[in-house]
C-alpha cells in the first residue's frame, strides 16, 4: 500500500466538505479493500458500506466511527469531517442532518404536534436550530446559562428547557468556533441535555440526532467526561429505538474509558458508577439478568466512595442513593415487580436533592406497583411523583399511557380521579 493518502489534498478536501464517509471509501480503496470486505468487517451487507460511503449526512455515527477505525482514517481527520461548520448554507443547498429539514414548515408542525409529547411550538423550535444553527444571542457566559439549564432539567420544566435549548445551541457554536478543547466541550453539553430533554418527551428521532451531535463535539474536544455523558446519552435513546446490543457495546467501552483514568477524582468514580447504572439497565432491558446485577452491584461497591449528596454543578450527580433507585428500575425491567418494591422500600424523596430525582422515584416505583397489579400504591406513587415535578408524570409518554390505563381501569380507586385531573386538564 504505498503512499499516505491522508496527507493529500483529496483527504483536506474531503474533510474540509464534511464527508466522512468519502474518507472511510478513501481509506478502503487505498487498502485495495471491496466493499463486501469492509462489510464483513463491520457486520452488515456491502449496500450498508455503499450507503455510508456515499452519503452526505451522517445517519449512524455508530458505524461511521468503526468504519473510519478499519480503515485507518486519522482521528483529528475524521473530527474535522464531522464537527458541523460553523456558517450556514443557502437555503437551496443546506446539507443537515435534522430528517425535516427539507420539509415544509406546515408539514414539520403537523408531524410534531402528531408525534411528540410535549409542547409541540417548542419541539419545532429546537427541530429547527437543529437544521440551522441560530445566529448567537449573546445572553451572557455560557457557564451560568448552561447551569441554568441544567436546574431546569432537574426540576422537570421540560417546556422552559425546550424554549432556552435553541439559543444556547447558537452560542455554544459561536464559542466553539474558538476551537478551544474547554469550548467544544461545553457545546457538547449543551446537545447531552438537549438529548436527555428529548428522550424525556418521548422525541426519539431528534435525541438521536442531538446526541450523536454531542459525541461528535465530545471526540473533538476531547474530554473524556463530556465524552462518556455524550455516549450515556446516545445509548439512552438506541435503548429506546430497540437497539440494546448497540447501545451496550457503547457504554462497555465508554465505562472501560472511564475506568482506565484510575478512578482518582470523585468526578471520574461518579462518571463510572453512573455509566454502570446505565449499563446494568440497558442489560436488563436486553433480558440479561446475571450481568444486569453484576453491574449493579458494581455501580454500589464505587457509590460507596461517594458523598451522599453530589456537589452543585457535577456532570454525573449521582449518590449512593441514587444507584438503589436504578436497582428499582433494572428489576423492574427484568419482570420482577416484586424485587423491585424490595429494592425501593427504603427509599426516599429526602435522599435526593433534585425534583427530578425525586419524581423518578415515584415513577419507578409506580412501574413496579402497576407491573404487581396495585392500581391503588400506584396512583399514590404517581401523585408523589407529580407534586415534586409534574413534568416527569405529564411529559413522559410511557407514564402517562399508566395515568390513562389506571382511570379506565379503576376510575373508582383512591386517588386516580385526581391523579388523571392533575396530568391531562388543559387548564394546568
Amino acid at each position: 500500500m504505498p503512499g499516505d493518502p491522508w496527507n493529500t489534498p483529496k483527504a483536506r478536501e474531503l474533510a474540509e466538505r464534511r464527508r466522512p464517509g468519502a474518507l472511510i471509501r478513501l481509506g478502503r480503496e487505498h487498502r485495495a479493500w471491496t466493499l463486501a470486505d469492509l462489510g464483513e468487517r463491520l457486520g452488515c451487507s456491502p449496500a450498508t458500506v455503499s450507503r455510508l460511503e456515499r452519503s452526505t449526512r451522517v445517519v449512524d455515527l455508530t458505524l461511521v466511527h468503526r468504519a473510519a477505525l478499519e480503515v485507518d482514517v486519522p482521528r483529528h481527520i475524521l473530527m474535522h469531517s464531522l464537527a458541523p461548520a460553523a456558517p450556514a448554507a443557502p437555503e437551496a443547498t443546506r446539507v443537515t442532518a435534522s430528517p425535516h429539514a427539507e420539509e415544509d414548515p406546515m408539514r414539520r408542525r403537523t408531524l410534531l404536534a402528531a408525534t411528540a409529547a410535549g409542547p409541540a411550538a417548542l419541539l419545532m423550535g429546537l427541530d429547527e436550530a437543529l437544521a440551522d444553527t441560530p445566529a448567537p444571542t449573546g445572553g451572557g457566559p455560557l457557564d451560568a446559562r448552561l447551569a441554568t439549564a441544567r436546574e431546569l432539567y432537574d426540576k422537570g420544566a421540560h417546556g422552559r428547557l425546550l424554549a432556552v435549548l435553541p439559543g444556547l445551541i447558537g452560542d455554544g457554536h459561536a464559542a466553539a468556533s474558538s476551537r478551544r478543547e474547554l469550548d467544544q466541550a461545553r457545546l457538547s453539553s449543551v446537545y447531552s441535555l438537549a438529548a436527555a430533554v428529548l428522550v424525556k418527551v418521548g422525541s426519539y428521532e431528534q435525541a438521536r440526532l442531538t446526541a450523536d451531535r454531542a459525541r461528535t463535539w465530545a471526540e473533538v474536544s476531547g474530554s473524556p467526561l463530556a465524552s462518556a455523558a455524550a455516549v450515556r446519552e446516545l445509548a439512552i435513546v438506541l435503548r429506546h429505538q430497540d437497539r440494546n446490543e448497540e447501545a451496550q457495546r457503547l457504554m462497555t467501552a465508554a465505562a472501560a474509558r472511564v475506568e482506565a483514568t484510575g478512578l482518582r477524582t470523585e468526578a471520574s468514580t461518579s462518571a463510572y458508577a453512573q455509566m454502570l447504572c446505565t449499563l446494568a439497565y440497558t442489560a436488563a432491558r436486553g433480558g440479561r439478568r446475571t450481568e444486569a446485577l453484576a453491574m449493579t452491584e458494581e455501580a454500589r461497591r464505587a457509590a460507596r466512595r461517594l458523598p451522599a449528596s453530589a456537589p452543585a454543578g457535577r456532570l454525573f450527580p449521582i449518590a449512593p442513593a441514587a444507584v438503589d433507585l436504578y436497582a428499582v428500575g433494572v428489576h423492574w425491567a427484568l419482570g420482577d415487580a416484586g424485587a423491585a418494591l424490595e429494592a425501593g422500600k427504603d427509599l426516599r424523596p429526602a435522599q435526593f436533592t433534585t425534583a427530578e430525582r425525586k419524581a423518578r422515584l415515584g415513577t419507578d416505583m409506580a412501574r413496579a406497583w402497576w407491573a404487581w397489579q396495585r392500581p391503588a400504591q400506584t396512583a399514590q406513587a404517581l401523585l408523589s411523583a407529580y407534586r415534586a415535578s409534574p413534568g416527569e408524570v405529564r411529559d413522559r409518554p410511557t407514564i402517562r399511557s399508566i395515568v390513562t390505563e389506571l382511570a379506565e381501569r379503576h376510575p373508582r380507586t383512591a386517588g386516580v380521579r385526581e391523579l388523571h385531573t392533575a396530568v391531562f386538564s388543559p387548564s394546568r
